[in-house]
């Protein structure tokens, strides 16, 4: 009965975030109110505060899920590699098992066309790269923790980290102002850019 009622609930919480994301990409974030949400799928606004802070909160749910997945393929990384190689093999190998996840909540495309609305929604980008920074501080931890070191102390892991996530948001607004939305091209920038991360830092950038 228990796992029943988790399974409703789940359902239910995934039918909404649906709802939301649906009704964000095709009328805008600013249009969509809660009670638009709720009516999509014919519940009461107490149940999807039961589920949701708010529009905020329902608007960045698969991000952030994609985001988790991505900081526990980075704790699971080989202990041997370098710090930065560790990142950029979590992202780089993420990719082939990120669509399951994202599509065992909702279709990838939806998840794409999200992405975009959050780049193009000053209040959403806002919150992304809050949360973002909770990130970084998140990963130079396990970073710190992976190479024996004192984050308070060194400063290196909150750098790299730094990097890696400078790197990314370029993708993403690079990804999200082009002409191909796919998965594929999202994926193919984030390899490019990381590849270029070490000799385009380290190369002599005069021409003349």
């Amino acid at each position: 009965m228990e796992n029943l009622r988790e399974r409703k609930k789940q359902r239910t919480r995934e039918a909404l975030l649906r709802a939301a994301l649906e009704l964000f990409t095709t009328r805008g974030y600013e249009r969509t109110t809660v009670d638009d949400v709720v009516a999509a799928v014919d519940v009461s606004q107490r149940t999807f505060f039961r589920y949701f802070a708010g529009k905020e909160e329902a608007a960045l749910a698969v991000v952030e899920l994609a985001v988790a997945h991505f900081v526990e393929a980075v704790r699971a990384r080989p202990p041997h590699e370098a710090p930065l190689e560790a990142l950029r093999q979590a992202v780089v190998e993420g990719w082939d098992s990120l669509n399951d996840v994202i599509e065992s909540v909702v279709p990838v495309a939806l998840y794409l066309r999200m992405y975009q609305v959050i780049e193009s929604t000053p209040v959403l980008l806002a919150a992304h790269l809050r949360r973002s920074m909770e990130i970084e501080e998140k990963l130079a931890r396990i970073i710190a923790e992976r190479e024996g070191l004192d984050v308070t102390t060194d400063l290196r892991p909150r750098l790299v980290v730094a990097v890696f996530g400078g790197v990314m948001r370029m993708t993403e607004r690079q990804w999200s102002t082009g002409a191909d939305f796919g998965l594929d091209a999202m994926r193919s920038l984030t390899v490019s850019y990381l590849e270029q991360v070490g000799p385009a830092l380290a190369g002599d950038w005069r021409t003349n």
